[in-house]
């Protein structure tokens, strides 16, 4: 425990400034940045977070995020993968909010905790699973509720004893069941999920990133 505490001290203030660029997210930027997120975590499947976060950034620049048709969109997915049926995500999500009369923020602001915002977005965005809502969630300001649990996040959730193995696969039960299980153990280090979940990702990565 004690080495979780001392990268904690290391990465403290990097940690602290990111977690305050995902609030600042949610209170000030608009619908597109709040999508831009949302798509960020659809492209995160199977693929690099920084290659989803580049193959966002690229489409903006080229106009097609926010008009583009699936087929111009999957053109230009070839830093992720499974490209045809993210570019069927991104234009499905993208109608879903942009022709309506509600946008993310005020559909998000109807449930009043976080995990019935998840629930919600797991409902409803075709494309994600507990682990895309939970990383979209935490990317625009909710980290506290909630875990992200990728490869990196269960490696070290078994190095450290909170469970015993790896899951062959991540059923929603057993999601919840190792959330449960990361809860109780934040609590009992006290340090909180959004910093456990930042520790974990160093360790894994020895960076930090979205």
């Amino acid at each position: 425990m004690n080495e979780l505490k001392t990268t904690l001290e290391l990465i403290k203030p990097d940690v602290d400034k990111r977690i305050n660029e995902f609030k600042s997210i949610w209170l000030k930027a608009d619908e597109k940045k709040l999508f831009q997120e949302l798509v960020f975590c659809l492209l995160t499947p199977q693929s690099k977070a920084q290659n989803a976060w580049k193959t966002v950034l690229i489409l903006t620049e080229n106009n097609l995020l926010f008009t583009g048709q699936v087929t111009e969109i999957s053109e230009y997915l070839n830093y992720v993968r499974f490209k045809n049926n993210k570019a069927r995500y991104i234009v499905k999500a993208r109608e879903q909010f942009f022709n309506n009369t509600l946008g993310i923020k005020e559909t998000l602001t109807q449930f009043s905790t976080v995990i019935e915002k998840r629930e919600w977005l797991l409902k409803n965005i075709t494309g994600y699973g507990l682990k895309e809502a939970s990383h979209y969630l935490r990317n625009i300001g909710f980290a506290d509720d909630v875990t992200i649990l990728d490869r990196h996040i269960l490696r070290n959730l078994k190095n450290f004893n909170v469970i015993d193995e790896i899951p062959k696969s991540l059923t929603i039960k057993k999601y919840y069941e190792i959330e449960n299980k990361m809860k109780q153990f934040s609590q009992k280090i006290n340090i909180s999920l959004g910093y456990l979940d930042f520790i974990f990702w160093y360790n894994a990565t020895n960076g930090l990133f979205k």
